[in-house]
């Protein structure tokens, strides 16, 4: 087999995407080996999810929110593409390839709010529309029909105030790949939800790194032994789903978006089943995680930037009748500081566990029973990246 260290431009790229060479990786849980280094580390791997995974996927790019207004936009970098993502006059959101149609300057930075785009490079314009709205000078280039170079759009759909792109014209809808999530969830009202914060970090580490870890307790006792760990209670259980997602729910009492001691709002009112007895950890595949606790949920939205970096963006939603409360800034500080000390911490764990993938001396490991949301996430991967199910 391929040394899982070996670096793609030596490699054998037939071997690295043979189904043979994940035997391990395809045996049950408690028989299975954790994926070779290479699917961590190798920029030829990550290419190769880039274009049969992120480019054919819902991503989710946060909340409708954040553009509240007509002309409110933002934009993003996803996966390596340009994107500007508007709230028309019409009211609804609309996403576009940030790529001017004359010579492809970017059209839109940063954010803010805005009638038209306008290129930077030679002032084409465009509607909020996408349409394009004036040209200079192509009056004179012959049979130049301005109707047809407009911003390209691109598929976005949103489901609970939260939005989602997808670069794949083919692709099934939103609610299809989401299966059952909305139902399961429905109780939180995410619709009423306000996002309060978003804080954003780049790591040094791989993406799937970052979700593995997200979707297990195994690390909890020691790397949030002084944080989360004190919360105690057993480890969160995996729970049946359908659609391109998959859930731990812990059953407990409180809050799991506080740390021990604090004291927070109230429940959410509208909460039934399992959601009113304890926190449910969705993970939308591929690389967007929630948090759903009795009071508030909060996201772990991971952008992809290369094998061994990720950008992560954390955003913090609440009921409105909570964000109104006249306590609400002074309260709010608390569940702050849980995410501020936790998610600091996985973050160096990721990078630490990166660190140590590069290493020519690492071998493939062995999982937990504590680990089948990892053993999930890396043959949902192969899936699509290698195909196949080679047994051991």
């Amino acid at each position: 087999m391929l040394d899982q260290w070996t670096d793609p431009s030596d490699g054998d790229e037939h071997r690295m995407f043979a189904p043979s060479s994940y035997a391990g990786v395809r045996r049950g849980l408690l028989e299975a080996e954790t994926m070779p280094a290479w699917c961590y580390t190798s920029e030829r791997f990550y290419r190769r999810e880039v274009e049969r995974i992120f480019m054919k996927v819902w991503n989710f790019i946060g909340r409708g929110d954040r553009i509240a207004k007509a002309g409110d936009y933002f934009t993003l970098e996803f996966a390596g593409v340009p994107v500007i993502v508007v709230r028309g006059t019409d009211g609804e959101v609309r996403a576009f390839a940030n790529t001017c149609r004359h010579r492809g300057s970017l059209v839109a930075v940063g954010e803010g709010n805005c009638r038209a785009f306008r290129c930077p490079y030679h002032s084409w314009a465009y509607g909020l529309d996408g349409a394009l709205l004036s040209a200079p000078e192509m009056e004179k280039s012959t049979g130049f029909d301005g109707r047809a170079h407009g911003l390209v759009g691109l598929r976005l759909e949103s489901w609970g105030g939260f939005l989602f792109l997808n670069f794949d014209a083919e692709a099934a809808s939103l609610g299809s790949y989401l299966g059952d999530l909305p139902e399961v969830l429905a109780s939180y009202n995410f619709d009423d939800m306000v996002c309060v914060r978003r804080k954003e970090y780049d790591i040094a580490c791989n993406w799937k790194i970052y979700v593995e870890n997200a979707m297990e307790a195994y690390h909890v006792p020691t790397v949030h032994r002084s944080t989360l760990q004190r919360q105690k209670g057993a480890f969160a259980q995996p729970q049946p789903t359908r659609g391109e997602w998959i859930a731990l729910f812990k059953e407990h009492e409180g809050s799991r978006a506080l740390l021990t001691g604090d004291v927070g709002f109230p429940r959410i009112e509208s909460l039934d089943g399992n959601a009113a007895k304890g926190t449910y950890y969705p993970l939308i595949y591929p690389s967007t995680m929630f948090g759903a606790t009795t009071d508030c949920m909060w996201w772990l939205e991971l952008h992809p930037l290369s094998a061994s970096r990720t950008r992560l963006i954390v955003g913090s939603c609440f009921p409105r009748k909570t964000v109104a409360r006249p306590d609400f800034e002074e309260v709010v500080q608390r569940y702050y500081k849980r995410w501020d000390i936790s998610i600091p911490e996985d973050n160096t764990i990721s990078a630490l566990q990166h660190k140590g993938l590069t290493s020519p001396f690492n071998r493939a490991g062995r999982l937990s029973h504590l680990e089948p949301l990892v053993h999930a996430i890396d043959n949902w991967v192969l899936d699509r990246v290698v195909g196949g199910n080679a047994g051991p």
